[in-house]
């Protein structure tokens, strides 16, 4: 027989999501920020000449700019002040999240200090976004002055207000991407990413049809491109919804002449626990340097800095250098993510202290041991999945010798977000119901 609540989600329809008036002001409130967020992508920084600018990011469209203009919605080809987007904020978690599990004061919050500890590392994190975003854009702003005609007055008053700009428009993103999380629905950075990534699919989609018709990319390439999207699609639906079940069981009970327990359960252990977390970690960490040194190559190097330009170059998309670095950093942060969001330790002592038990194995150490080794067994599986999807449109990239950038990457991010969006959409309804089955209880028993 059905529980209770998969009947209340059976039951889910329009009629259900027109009477949630809470999640029609959460969903307006994510597509006017979204809204807001694309017109910022248009409003270029003071001092860029845009047609040299434009003609200068054609020539390096392919490589690394090419993937930081997707992930920013277009705004580095503009030179917007939204051209950093969320990268440093994404670099600033990657590395608290790295010191907290291994500087004690840091990880002290973390595992001790709850909703206070998260409070404070969210807090560290947005200060070292704020020395990120600085750097960052002193490098671009440095790059952009010292390349002739990109900028009409290159000077120091030019390389200050870029400073302020780019970082401003990367802490107003931050501030953004915080507020959609707690009031619209969800993640705020992994939708603003999403969104970025879906404005350019047009561009990417007329530029793979101009490339066929002029003769740069067979049909067939374009075909099998086309085939690969679509059975990479399938294979993430199909990977994100897989879990392996724990079965929990609780013991009997009696107390006084009533036997209470003896319920079993389900902990769920998804194939993949990190989620979209490794490619964004992965990506934002090869363009940090990257778009640095890109930068840099331009400028007049002095002989002992010629290996920067080469460097630059192996960093492209399709090039053995990136797909290594690429594909190790993803399976990186598939193992260090999951060990973040899953501590198999505090799972199992929270199940002992409710009485359940995995069947056949000892509560205690012996059940963490057990999580551990299946969840380890699953991230392999996990961590093997997310690599292929990432790296195979790669391959082809180098393969057909394509000029632009639309990837796995691009893929799982755009079907996780939407999937993962639709289920806390699905969690809300859920609660409404919840909501209104309490309200209808309430006045039955004050009828009576």
């Amino acid at each position: 027989m059905a529980s209770a609540a998969e009947q209340l989600a059976a039951n889910l329809n329009f009629d259900a999501f027109r009477k949630a008036t809470e999640l029609h002001k959460r969903i307006w409130f994510t597509i006017i920020a979204m809204i807001v967020y694309r017109l910022g992508t248009y409003i270029v920084i003071p001092g860029i000449d845009p047609v040299a600018f434009q003609q200068a990011f054609t020539g390096q469209a392919q490589g690394i700019l090419g993937m930081f203009n997707m992930f920013s919605g277009g705004a580095v080809q503009r030179m917007a002040v939204l051209a950093l987007g969320v990268t440093p904020y994404i670099s600033a978690s990657i590395i608290v999240q790295l010191l907290g599990t291994v500087y004690p004061p840091w990880e002290k919050l973390r595992k001790e200090g709850g909703e206070a500890g998260r409070k404070t590392l969210n807090q560290y994190t947005r200060y070292l976004t704020v020395v990120l975003a600085l750097f960052q854009s002193f490098t671009i702003a440095l790059g952009l002055s010292q390349s002739p005609g990109l900028v009409i007055n290159p000077g120091l008053f030019f390389i200050i207000s870029t400073v302020v700009n780019l970082t401003g428009g990367t802490m107003f993103l931050m501030w953004m991407g915080e507020q959609i999380t707690s009031r619209g629905v969800g993640n705020g950075v992994s939708l603003l990413i999403f969104a970025g990534i879906v404005a350019q699919l047009p561009q990417y989609l007329v530029q793979a049809l101009e490339l066929t018709r002029t003769g740069s990319m067979n049909a067939g390439g374009l075909i099998l491109i086309v085939l690969l999207v679509v059975a990479v699609t399938v294979a993430i639906v199909f990977m994100e919804r897989s879990q392996r079940r724990l079965l929990v069981q609780y013991p009997k009970r009696q107390v006084g002449n009533r036997m209470f327990g003896g319920d079993t359960s389900f902990l769920p252990l998804k194939i993949n626990t990190s989620g979209v977390i490794p490619p964004i970690f992965a990506s934002s960490l090869l363009l940090l340097p990257a778009t640095v040194m890109g930068f840099a190559a331009k400028a007049n190097l002095p002989e002992w800095l010629q290996w920067i330009p080469y460097a630059v170059g192996q960093l492209q998309h399709g090039r053995p250098a990136f797909m290594i670095m690429y594909g190790m950093l993803i399976v990186f942060f598939c193992f260090f993510y999951t060990s973040v969001v899953f501590n198999p330790e505090d799972t199992a002592e929270n199940l002992r202290k409710y009485g359940g038990f995995l069947p056949g194995i000892r509560p205690g150490k012996r059940t963490a041991e057990y999580m551990d080794f299946v969840l380890t067994r699953l991230t392999v599986i996990g961590a093997a999945y997310i690599t292929l999807v990432c790296l195979v449109p790669e391959a082809l990239i180098g393969v057909f010798n394509s000029r632009f950038y639309m990837g796995g990457t691009s893929l799982l991010i755009v079907v996780s977000v939407t999937m993962d969006t639709v289920a806390q959409i699905q969690s809300h309804l859920l609660a409404h119901q919840y909501e209104g089955l309490i309200k209808k209880s309430k006045l039955r028993g004050g009828r009576r």
